[in-house]
């Protein structure tokens, strides 16, 4: 099932050549849905998903470094709220081998 569902986000992703927030958010759900098989891919969640933010927001022809700030600005975001909901000094951390 997972594997199905990722590969539907990704052709989403390429049908969506025309409109990139919505080509950006797909890659974001498929990054997302492939953690299944490689816990990896949940890096793609935070990148497309500020990506598609930017390109939301400031529209597809908006210069490079102008989407590139908008997306890290979206990430800062993203960092924020985690760490307002992160526990300190955690006990029992999650230990991930990352495979990298």
């Amino acid at each position: 099932m997972g594997c199905r569902i990722c590969t539907e986000r990704h052709a989403a992703a390429r049908d969506a050549e025309d409109a990139p927030a919505a080509q950006a958010a797909a890659r974001a759900i498929g990054q997302s849905a492939s953690t299944i098989h490689s816990a990896r891919h949940c890096i793609g969640l935070p990148l497309y998903g500020a990506m598609a933010v930017a390109y939301d927001t400031l529209g597809a022809d908006a210069p490079w470094t102008e989407l590139e700030k908008c997306a890290a600005k979206e990430c800062g975001r993203m960092l924020q709220a985690l760490n307002t909901v992160s526990v300190k000094n955690e006990e029992n951390p999650a230990k991930i081998d990352w495979k990298c």
